[in-house]
């Protein structure tokens, strides 16, 4: 039999998981300007994790899990990279006279 999660943990998670959505709906009331982005995929990121590592039981997996857990993140980050560097660099170059 494999590793057995009590249920006191899982209701922790999900108390943590509630919580979280708190947070994130009073963020988004909160005037935070730019950095509300920033706040709110902090709090999905801490969301994601709780639910990677234990609602989908990362914790107890192979390495192998992991590093494919790792190479999946890495090619999100990867395909979102080009995105936030056309947008951080859009005022960088003037169209020229007559366009």
């Amino acid at each position: 039999m494999g590793h057995v999660t009590p249920v006191r943990t899982y209701l922790l998670v999900y108390v943590a998981l509630l919580v979280l959505t708190a947070a994130t709906v009073g963020a988004a009331f909160l005037a935070l300007g730019p950095l509300s982005v920033v706040a709110a995929l902090a709090i999905a990121g801490v969301k994601a994790t709780l639910v990677l590592l234990w609602f989908m039981h990362m914790r107890e997996s192979s390495r192998v899990t992991w590093i494919l857990a790792a190479a999946g993140l890495a090619w999100l980050l990867l395909l979102i990279l080009p995105v936030i560097v056309d947008y951080l660099t859009r005022g960088w170059v003037l169209a020229p006279k007559g366009w």
